[in-house]
């Protein structure tokens, strides 16, 4: 900012206006270059290898859609010399990746694509991992939860869930979930609080198969984020009861029969006090430079940018919630203290 300098105010005016201006289209060229200039040119650092995105977690499901879209779109854009290949270890609830990764401290070539069993996994199994054991990225975004029941279920809204587990006979209504001792499950137990009733939780491989499970009958109702049930929703096979949030979705586009996911209700307007969104995350290997984090800040930089992530963001419904840095550590630091709070209340914890 230029600040005119006592008994010189009318001093050149037009030159002084004129290097402002020169500075500013210099300035605005400069960002221009920036966009223009290849990843690889920016950045100290650059992989020198194959590239895995590990997911912790079956094929089919959020963590893995995101995996495999990150994929598609740094190939189509050329965003990466070196090939990325997407790896699932969704073995133990997710353990075997936490632990993969965690082995793999001084190979930056690994990628993990987190949700929230960085943080029930170790909890629930007495494993020896703490997300401080490898090295953040960014978050990506936040994903909610729907409550879904098939689309022929005579269950039609959130509340009359809820009156269905308090009135029906104990572990006689089944709901299908990611995992054990996991997010779903977690949400089970606070929904069994809320009806006051109890549920037969089912665990399953991945969010795909939970979402097979429920257009098969083979359970009740599931907990699955919106992009593990948006394809079945479109076909009619699966209704969304309410979303775990404090507030509506805010994707208006129509999406399924005239409704959209803005259309779902909240799950707290219809008496079920239960909120829980979870992470989606990106970690690397444990002793990662910062040129190597940065490098794999811009690369997810550039992803976030692309308009066919913006389409994934609104048809999953996900919250855009780009976090890095010292931000993104606060926040792992106070979810982690949550979810201690919230599996010890659900007696989910390891003995």
């Amino acid at each position: 900012m230029l600040t005119p300098q006592p008994g010189n105010r009318d001093a050149k005016p037009a030159s002084r206006h004129c290097c402002v201006g020169a500075w500013a289209r210099k300035a605005r060229l400069a960002v221009i270059a920036a966009l223009l200039t290849p990843l690889t040119a920016l950045a100290a650092w650059e992989p020198t290898g194959p590239v895995e995105i590990i997911v912790p977690a079956g094929t089919g499901g959020g963590a893995d859609q995101m995996a495999r879209l990150m994929q598609s779109l740094i190939v189509k854009h050329g965003l990466m010399k070196q090939p990325v290949q997407v790896v699932n270890l969704s073995g133990n609830s997710g353990a075997e990746a936490l632990m993969a990764v965690k082995a793999a401290r001084g190979d930056p070539h690994k990628l993990l694509v987190t949700l929230s069993n960085l943080f029930t996994t170790p909890l629930a199994t007495g494993l020896a991992f703490n997300w401080r054991d490898i090295t953040p990225v960014a978050m990506m975004a936040l994903d909610p939860f729907v409550l879904w029941v098939p689309s022929d279920s005579p269950i039609t809204s959130a509340k009359e869930a809820a009156q269905a587990i308090h009135d029906q006979p104990a572990l006689s209504l089944k709901l299908g979930g990611t995992g054990a001792k996991q997010e779903d499950q977690l949400i089970s137990v606070l929904l069994e609080t809320a009806a006051n009733g109890r549920i037969a939780y089912v665990p399953l491989k991945g969010g795909g198969d939970v979402a097979q499970a429920l257009v098969d009958h083979q359970v009740h109702f599931t907990v699955n984020n919106p992009i593990e049930a948006e394809a079945h929703w479109r076909a009619g096979k699966l209704r969304p009861l309410c979303v775990f949030d404090g507030m509506p979705l805010p994707y208006a586009a129509k999406l399924s029969h005239g409704s959209s996911w803005s259309a779902i209700p909240t799950c707290m307007s219809a008496g079920i006090p239960v909120q829980y969104l979870m992470l989606r995350g990106v970690f690397t290997t444990p002793g990662a430079s910062a040129d190597q984090v940065a490098y794999y800040n811009q690369l997810l930089r550039r992803v976030r940018e692309l308009p066919e992530w913006q389409d994934y963001m609104a048809r999953g419904a996900l919250k855009p919630s780009p976090l890095s840095g010292p931000e993104f550590v606060a926040w792992l630091d106070r979810a982690e203290n949550f979810h201690k709070v919230l599996m010890r209340e659900a007696r989910l914890t390891a003995r």
